[in-house]
């Protein structure tokens, strides 16, 4: 089978089973992969090469913990992380996706879901580089953003949102398939992480997802993650 994708996956994981396990399935799916059992290793490949597009990291590495990598790589790339971790605990989670990971996937783990993460996350990363060459356009199934007139459409209808509205909207277009936790989006909309606006942010969620869902009850677009945070979701 053909390569999927122009780039390779990084796979960073020091039990031998579960990396040969992920580089196989991906591998059989006709991605290129390259395989790292050490933070230290996984940091040179990053450092040094240029062709890594996707990162499979686990976090209980033997030389450094997983969040301290995606900290460090945060200070120079965006190339999506996934973390693939035995940590179950909410606490773990919003800790590796506030510190920059893009999703997280819990062990054990079926391999049909992580494969279906892959391609979530080389979208995201096909989309922004269509982004790039397109201009100020956001388009996302029916859901379209001028980020230069500031004007939201679905379908045929212009979407008359407040000014929190479309600060969240915009947040989550930009990472679109990627989680942001609370914390993230209160720091990037209100300029802190008060325990006392999750409350406003919630409402705010449920007013925007009102105006923009084609049915709110059934949601396409926005993705509640209970405890955690919300994801944009791609829409075909």
């Amino acid at each position: 089978m053909s390569d999927r994708n122009e780039g390779v996956i990084l796979v960073v994981e020091d039990d031998p089973a579960v990396r040969n396990l992920v580089t196989c399935a991906l591998d059989v799916h006709g991605y290129r992969s390259r395989e790292a059992s050490t933070a230290t290793a996984a940091l040179a490949d990053l450092t040094c090469a240029r062709d890594v597009n996707l990162v499979i990291l686990d976090l209980g590495l033997p030389d450094r913990d997983g969040t301290e990598v995606i900290g460090a790589v945060r200070g120079w790339s965006r190339v999506p992380i996934i973390v693939l971790s035995a940590r179950q605990e909410d606490a773990d989670k919003v800790t590796a996706l506030d510190a920059g990971a893009d999703d997280y996937l819990t062990k054990p783990f079926s391999v049909a879901e992580l494969l279906a993460r892959v391609r979530v996350a080389l979208r995201r990363v096909a989309f922004d580089e269509t982004e790039e060459e397109a201009g100020e356009t956001y388009r996302n199934g029916d859901l379209a953003i001028d980020f230069d007139a500031k004007v939201v459409v679905r379908g045929d209808d212009e979407i008359h949102l407040t000014p929190i509205e479309y600060k969240l909207l915009v947040l989550l277009a930009h990472n679109t398939g990627k989680v942001l936790t609370h914390n993230y989006i209160l720091k990037e909309v209100w300029g802190a992480a008060l325990a006392s606006d999750l409350p406003s942010l919630r409402v705010f969620m449920a007013t925007l997802r009102k105006k923009i869902e084609p049915d709110p009850a059934s949601p396409v677009y926005l993705q509640t993650h209970v405890g955690i945070g919300y994801r944009m979701l791609r829409v075909e």
